[in-house]
């Protein structure tokens, strides 16, 4: 009993620590000098440097980008490194995972004019692949692990019934993975919908900025002055999204991890 209650002490700090900032962000979105009310998001869309339409379609085609790049090309990769033996693979995966020790931020400027020089610059489609890059070695990693806690008997059995190797990915183990990509996918989602500093580096146009870069422009309102319960009011429209789409997939999210990143 004690070691029960001591556990849910715990876990009941933990929960409050961690949703404090949260609860704190929602309370000051709703509070005016009148009171409560939404006015602080009305602002957040009415203002001159408020949220515009556009802002929230180009932080939409930037996840669809870096969720379905991530996952296509770490599937890919993870069956391969998985389930293939080949020269120089163990070499070739602790590279992989070298790169999650370079600091992003060391190299966005030689990730800009590489853009340049591939014509991307200034673009979504050139902020995606960015984000791609970054996510690929933990996404690579979990999926590997993934495809190694499938059992071999399930491969064996496709390839008797005359599948080749694509269609066992495609009509077998896609399946079997489907936590891990679910992982991977909402990882490369949160990533790719609150990342602020790529998009401030690689966007020059202001009808090419995120949600995140349209947020931060509302600090300066007039004179100079920082608006904060709009600048709140965006942070909690930010989260919602994130929130939501994490409580669905929770259970498949920790599975992911369990059976994934938990092996080898």
């Amino acid at each position: 009993m004690m070691a029960r209650a001591g556990y849910y002490t715990t876990g009941a700090a933990l929960a409050i620590l961690f949703l404090f900032p949260l609860l704190w962000s929602g309370y000051a979105s709703v509070s005016t000098e009148s009171g409560f009310g939404l006015e602080n998001y009305g602002r957040l869309f009415t203002s001159d440097n408020g949220i515009r339409p556009y802002h929230v379609v180009n932080s939409v085609l930037v996840c669809l980008i870096t969720v379905g790049g991530t996952l296509l090309i770490s599937t890919l990769g993870g069956y391969a490194f998985g389930r293939f033996r080949f020269p120089g693979r163990d070499l070739l995966f602790l590279v992989t995972l070298a790169i999650l020790m370079v600091p992003y931020a060391t190299i966005l400027i030689a990730l800009y004019v590489l853009l340049g020089w591939m014509g991307l610059q200034d673009s979504l489609l050139g902020l995606g692949l960015v984000l791609i890059m970054f996510q690929l070695p933990f996404s690579i990693f979990m999926m590997r692990n993934s495809f190694e806690a499938v059992p071999k008997e399930l491969e064996e059995s496709a390839l008797i019934d005359g599948c080749n190797s694509f269609g066992v990915l495609t009509r077998v183990m896609l399946h079997a993975v489907r936590p891990g990509l679910i992982t991977v996918g909402l990882f490369a989602f949160l990533t790719s919908w609150n990342e602020f500093f790529a998009p401030l580096i690689l966007l020059n146009s202001t009808d090419q900025f995120t949600l995140t870069l349209a947020v931060v422009n509302m600090r300066t309102a007039t004179f100079g002055s920082i608006d904060y319960a709009a600048l709140e009011a965006g942070v909690m429209f930010m989260a919602v999204p994130c929130v939501l789409l994490f409580l669905f997939l929770q259970r498949s999210y920790v599975r992911g991890f369990m059976s994934g990143a938990l092996k080898g």
